[in-house]
C-alpha cells in the first residue's frame, strides 16, 4: 500500500525558500569560515543583504595607567550593502583610561572588494578598506590604536587567499591620529606618536567537521596572526602574536576567544597582553526589497 502526503502550494514555498536559505548560509559561510579573523579583516565581505551584530570584549590584566586589570565592551553592526561593499558601524564602553567604566568612542569601517578570482573551493580576492573614529579617551601611550583609545583615520589594503581549509591573508594601512593636541603649540613630554604603519598576516585553518554534511554542523576553526605596528614620528615599535579558536554554530553564530602578547618592542602600551572574546550573529537577507 503507497502513501501520498499532498501539502498546500504555500507550505511547499514555505519549505523551499527555508531550505535555500539554509544551503546558501551554509555555503557562504563554510567558504570564508577560515577567514573570519579576530584582530584584522579579510579582503571577502559578509553576504550582500545581509547584517550582523557583534560585541567583543577585551581585557587586559593590568591598566598602567590604575594599576589594575581593564575591560572594554564594542558592540557593532555590520551590513552588507553589496557583494562587493560593506559597512560596519560600532562603538566601546570601558575603563581603559578613566576610573569608571563609561561610553568611550564612536567608528566607522567601510571596505572595498575589487578583486575577486574564484574557483572550488580556493580564491584570491582583493579589497581597499578605510576607518575613523572618535573617542574621548585621554591621550596615553605610544601606541596608536582605533579601537577606541584614539581619534583618527586609516586607510589600507587587504589580499586574501583561500586554499581549502587554510585561508592567509595580508593587510598593510597607514594612521593618522587626528587629536587636538596635534594641532596646538603645545610641547608635550615625551613626545607623541600621531602616525604609524600597520602590517598583519593572518592563518586560519578550518579544523572541523572534516566534510560538511549539514549546516548545522559546529565548525572549529584555528588561527594564528601576526601583528606589527611601526610609528613615523617617534620610529618605535611592537610585533605581537594572537593565537585563537573559533566556534560556528549553525553557520550563522560565531564564538571567538583570542590571547594577543607582545614578542618584540619598544613602544609604550597600556598592556603587552590581553584576552579578547567575540560574540557574532549573522541575519540574511535584511536588506531585500519588500514586494509592493
Amino acid at each position: 500500500m503507497n502513501f501520498i502526503i499532498r501539502l498546500p502550494g504555500s507550505t511547499i514555498i514555505l519549505l523551499m525558500r527555508k531550505f535555500s536559505v539554509g544551503i546558501f548560509l551554509f555555503l557562504s559561510f563554510s567558504a570564508l569560515s577560515q577567514e573570519l579573523y579576530i584582530f584584522s579583516e579579510p579582503a571577502s565581505n559578509i553576504p550582500a543583504k545581509s547584517m550582523m551584530i557583534k560585541l567583543t570584549s577585551h581585557f587586559v590584566s593590568y591598566d598602567r595607567v590604575f594599576a589594575r586589570s581593564a575591560l572594554r565592551l564594542m558592540p557593532e553592526v555590520r551590513m552588507g550593502l553589496h557583494k562587493k561593499f560593506m559597512l560596519d558601524i560600532g562603538g566601546s564602553f570601558s575603563n581603559m583610561h578613566t576610573s569608571h567604566f563609561d561610553g568611550e568612542s564612536i567608528f566607522v569601517y567601510a571596505k572595498y572588494r575589487f578583486l575577486s578570482l574564484d574557483d572550488v573551493h580556493k580564491h584570491f580576492r582583493m579589497a581597499f578598506f578605510g576607518e575613523a573614529s572618535h573617542t574621548n579617551a585621554p591621550f596615553h601611550y605610544d601606541e596608536i590604536s582605533l579601537m577606541g583609545d584614539k581619534s583618527g583615520a586609516e586607510v589600507g589594503l587587504i589580499a586574501t587567499e583561500l586554499l581549502n581549509k587554510l585561508a592567509l591573508s595580508l593587510s598593510v594601512s597607514h594612521t593618522q591620529l587626528l587629536d587636538s593636541s596635534r594641532y596646538n603649540h603645545i610641547v608635550y613630554v615625551p613626545t607623541r606618536n600621531y602616525k604609524a604603519m600597520n602590517y598583519s598576516l593572518s592563518g586560519g585553518y578550518l579544523l572541523f567537521p572534516k566534510e560538511y554534511t549539514d549546516y548545522r554542523q559546529i565548525n572549529v576553526n584555528l588561527y594564528l596572526e601576526l601583528l606589527t605596528q611601526q610609528a613615523l614620528d617617534l620610529h618605535t615599535y611592537y610585533f605581537d602574536f594572537a593565537p585563537a579558536v573559533q566556534f560556528i554554530f549553525s553557520s550563522n553564530t560565531k564564538l571567538n576567544f583570542s590571547y594577543r602578547f607582545q614578542w618584540s618592542g619598544n613602544m609604550q602600551r597600556m598592556s603587552k597582553d590581553s584576552w579578547v572574546i567575540s560574540f557574532e550573529r549573522s541575519f540574511l537577507n535584511v536588506f531585500s526589497k519588500r514586494k509592493k
